[in-house]
């Protein structure tokens, strides 16, 4: 029993008039009066023992500890409704996968229609942001995280290991005769800021002095960098794996040779031990590590 649980009407009445920042409004949401709302939410901070909200004759604004719960609640409400709408609806079996951006974008999704065929009777959302997920709201099965792994009391695999080297668009490959690690100090360097791997690391792996510098352009996200690159506008440093669909279509080339690259695994699954017991979620990692097995390859029909 969930002792310490409010009752349901004080935390809607508190959603509602702090996303809208008036009683008023939040009691026509509600169908309620708002002196209705006001008591709800009175009774909601006798039980916490906190102050939500500061009230004048005119308006309301949240306190620090109204904006940290707000923060908190809107997410579970939102996570009830999801589960309401789906039994609603009779959706069995659904899965909720949050990933990285880029990763997302360019390595998931073009492989998402392999999964859906192996798995018929799995309903999948897909979000994507680069900020990782609280698995505490309930919200999410399993997270596609980047970066360096320090998720304690969580399971964490690796996704693949991937090869990070320098790619460009053929035309400015040939365009700048580009043959040796040293020509590239001297073209438009493309930096993706937030890649756990930067020029310095690889211009140290090929024993070449680099200095860091103004780059030509910067980007916070992999599928901007490599779009950048795409359009002829430097060389990006970025992950093969990631940049697989430009590389097999041509868009992009690998400067050098393959191995000429620094190995990192930066992609990982991460769940909370008990969610990997689903089969839903089970059968998702099992999928992924069997796609991941060539995470280069241009064919998906074999995941």
């Amino acid at each position: 029993m969930r002792s310490s649980f409010p009752p349901l009407s004080c935390l809607l009445a508190f959603e509602a008039a702090a996303r809208r920042l008036s009683f008023t409004a939040a009691a026509v949401e509600l169908n309620l009066t708002p002196s209705a709302v006001s008591h709800q939410i009175a009774k909601l901070e006798q039980l916490l023992g906190v102050r939500l909200f500061e009230r004048t004759v005119r308006s309301i604004e949240l306190t620090d500890a109204g904006r940290e719960y707000m923060s908190r609640v809107s997410v579970a409400l939102d996570a009830i409704s999801s589960a309401t709408d789906n039994v609603r609806k009779g959706v069995r079996n659904s899965l909720y996968v949050h990933a990285a951006p880029s990763f997302a974008s360019l390595w998931l999704m073009p492989r998402l229609a392999v999964f859906a065929k192996a798995h018929p009777g799995v309903s999948l959302s897909l979000s994507s942001s680069a900020v990782h997920s609280d698995f505490s709201s309930g919200q999410i099965d399993i997270d596609i995280r980047y970066g360096l792994p320090n998720w304690p009391h969580l399971h964490v695999q690796p996704v693949f290991e991937e090869r990070i080297q320098p790619m460009a668009s053929p035309a400015f490959i040939e365009q700048h005769r580009i043959e040796t690690p040293e020509d590239l100090l001297h073209v438009p360097l493309i930096q993706s800021v937030v890649n756990v791997v930067q020029w310095g690391d690889w211009f140290r792996s090929r024993n070449v002095d680099f200095a860091v510098g103004q780059f030509a352009y910067r980007f916070d996200r992999t599928s901007m960098a490599l779009d950048a690159a795409v359009q002829g506008l430097g060389v990006a440093l970025d992950s093969s794996s990631i940049a697989a669909g430009h590389l097999h279509q041509g868009r992009l080339r690998k400067v050098f040779d393959k191995d000429w690259c620094v190995k990192v695994q930066a992609h990982f699954l991460v769940c909370p031990q008990r969610h990997s017991q689903r089969s839903e979620v089970a059968n998702f990692i099992d999928w992924i590590q069997r796609s991941s097995a060539d995470p280069e390859s241009a064919d998906l029909g074999g995941g």
